[in-house]
């Protein structure tokens, strides 16, 4: 159960997420909108509820699964639980610190840094519910365990080191605050990415009904090139500081190779499927689909910005932001909406009527759609402010991708409601599970006493 309930929150994030990303794109329009929300907060606001919704998705999707498929049952429920009131509790306190004007992190977690020691905490929680559990499994490990287990440590280690800029040694020397933010939150993303693609790997297997192609030479090679994105790939970001050519072009290497392989392997996988199986778990399949579009389009963008001619022109404009934002809507969080809707398919209890099924597939044509259109007006904006420009005053720049940033903000409005729709749907969903298994809970502990 606690699964679901680390799902259905990390879907209230997402939810909340996108509705503060939406009130950031007006504010690009018209800098006086909700003038006391100010950007600032919008996009503290925006970018930690998206990224707690991959990990708490990720997560969910991990305290989920290992009972049901890989041994009897958690390590520990008191401990999964107290790692969610936990976490829910922190996140409280984040908002509450940012809409009052409280910040003093870095990135992607800009919170005061007291608010890290209970995310700490937390963490400790889940690795060791995670070993505990996996120390019992006989088998060898199909790739996405090692997936699963190689991000949860590397994403201790990584956020530990996005807060050494607390030491003095680092905050008061600017070149190396900056080397070991970007390389700290860049390894970062490689964690929950080994998250979120070692989920992939696990539906995929349970969609198709076979676990040879988590077994398989190129599902392993590719959890080693990860592995080494994980560690590396930060470099490619870092051209604004002093770091050797080299490792700025094996980072490039290695994130681009991770994409393709990965995008290869679940085309693959999607040819070696029966009609059958497809229908079986119609919904989780097309989201999984979406999502290797996405890799692969996401790749043709990154591989055109990792050019170091254009690289110098692009970043930290808009194009950048459609990199992200491909990333992170168009292949994490397909991927784990996928998740999602593999868990209600799998379950009795929550059904889908086919009113319900029709409407999740109109949200995520909608959802595709809008983020295409999204992601090609972030583009032309930054095409605009970058490599066209020719030297006029900033508000001429802004002035003149007006027409861009309108588009992308209306596509914005578009893909929060698509993605709303489908959000709305699965929390329902996996509502009715809950409330299924509390009623055998209660049914038991009746005939117990009786």
């Amino acid at each position: 159960m606690i699964g679901l309930h680390f799902m259905r929150l990390g879907m209230l994030s997402l939810a909340i997420g996108m509705f503060f990303g939406v009130i950031g794109g007006f504010q690009f329009l018209f800098p006086d909108f909700i003038k006391e929300l100010l950007f600032t907060k919008t996009r503290a606001l925006h970018v930690s509820m998206v990224v707690s919704w991959i990990f708490l998705v990720a997560i969910g999707g991990v305290y989920h699964y290992l009972p049901r498929y890989a041994v009897n049952k958690l390590y520990s429920s008191k401990l999964a639980s107290w790692h969610y009131w936990l976490f829910l509790l922190t996140g409280i306190a984040v908002v509450g610190s940012y809409l009052s004007g409280r910040f003093g992190g870095r990135e992607y977690f800009a919170f005061p840094p007291v608010l890290a020691i209970p995310i700490f905490i937390s963490w400790i929680f889940f690795g060791i519910n995670f070993f505990k559990s996996m120390s019992v499994y006989s088998k060898p490990w199909p790739v996405y365990y090692y997936q699963w287990a190689t991000g949860i440590i590397y994403f201790f280690l990584t956020y530990t080191e996005a807060h050494l800029y607390l030491i003095p040694y680092f905050r008061e020397n600017m070149v190396r605050e900056i080397i070991v933010q970007w390389k700290s939150y860049g390894a970062l993303t490689g964690s929950w990415n080994m998250l979120v693609y070692g989920t992939a790997f696990f539906i995929a297997t349970k969609i198709g009904g076979s676990e040879k192609p988590a077994y398989s030479k190129m599902a392993f090679g590719l959890y080693f090139l990860g592995l080494f994105n994980l560690i590396f790939g930060w470099a490619h970001h870092t051209y604004l500081v002093p770091s050797d050519t080299w490792l700025r072009t094996f980072a490039y290497f290695v994130s681009m190779t991770e994409l393709y392989i990965f995008g290869k392997i679940i085309w693959d996988w999607r040819s070696s499927l029966s009609q059958w199986e497809i229908n079986r778990h119609n919904l989780a399949y097309h989201f999984l689909f979406s999502a290797d579009i996405w890799v692969f389009l996401n790749l043709g963008l990154a591989l055109i910005i990792s050019v170091p001619f254009f690289n110098f022109y692009t970043h930290g404009t808009h194009i950048i932001v459609a990199h992200a934002m491909g990333s992170t809507i168009g292949i994490n969080t397909m991927i784990l909406l996928a998740s999602i809707f593999y868990v209600i398919g799998s379950s009795k209890e929550s059904t889908l009527s086919a009113k319900q099924t029709k409407g999740v597939t109109h949200g995520l044509k909608l959802t595709n759609v809008s983020l295409a259109v999204f992601l090609i007006a972030l583009i032309c904006a930054g095409i605009g402010k970058g490599i066209l420009y020719t030297g006029e005053p900033y508000q001429v720049i802004m002035y003149n991708i007006r027409p861009f940033l309108l588009t992308f903000t209306i596509a914005g409005i578009a893909l929060m409601l698509g993605i709303w729709s489908i959000l709305w749907t699965a929390y329902r969903g996996l509502g009715s599970q809950l409330e299924r298994k509390k009623r055998i809970e209660t049914n038991s502990e009746i005939l117990e006493v009786n």
